[in-house]
């Protein structure tokens, strides 16, 4: 939910909220090295949400907003797979709805570039396409909570520790995944990830 139009398309959810919405993903969920996404059985409708993912590279609690960009060392583009119609199930009846987020496979990352390529993260264009059909496109400076403010509010809460991944939330965009798609996600003009759907 760090992004507004995001929020709209969901329908039922805060346009603009007032502090990150937070969920954990288990290291189970981890997708990368051009491993495919298999489709689980126990919903009907898997979503993919492109988004910008930090790698935190010191351990750290409580940080400080001012020095939150000395944790994370990398940038990629990632895809937080949702089984959507159980999250919307879960919602509905108050209940957590980590099931329908932290699944095997459910966190697909690309391939890490450093940090220091990077002149300002907050200034990023990104997009994903589908079968070689751009289906969704982002650009950090519409976060409602940028990526140190998401930092410092995780620390608060949780301790960062090294090697962590921190994705940074979806556009507008999101759709289903069908059996033989292939999905490119893109960084400005580089092409960092790649997985197919089976």
């Amino acid at each position: 939910m760090n992004y507004a139009k995001h929020n709209k398309e969901l329908q039922n959810t805060l346009l603009i909220p007032k502090e990150p919405v937070i969920f954990c993903k288990p290291d189970s969920a981890l997708l990368k090295n051009g491993r495919p996404f298999f489709v689980p059985d126990f919903a009907e409708r898997f979503d993919y949400e492109t988004e910008i993912v930090v790698r935190i590279n010191r351990q750290g609690r409580s940080v400080s907003e001012r020095f939150a960009h000395r944790y994370y060392d990398a940038i990629t583009v990632g895809i937080d797979f949702t089984a959507r119609d159980l999250q919307s199930k879960l919602r509905s009846e108050g209940l957590p709805w980590e099931l329908s987020k932290g699944f095997d496979g459910s966190a697909c990352v690309g391939t890490f570039i450093p940090a220091s390529e990077i002149p300002n993260v907050q200034d990023l264009r990104f997009h994903l396409d589908i079968d070689g059909t751009t289906v969704q496109e982002g650009w950090t400076g519409d976060m409602l909570f940028s990526i140190d403010n998401i930092i410092t509010y995780v620390s608060r809460f949780l301790t960062l520790k090294t090697g962590d991944l921190l994705f940074t939330g979806t556009p507008a965009g999101v759709g289903p995944v069908k059996e033989g798609m292939i999905l490119h996600g893109w960084l400005e003009d580089r092409q960092l990830l790649k997985v197919k759907i089976k």
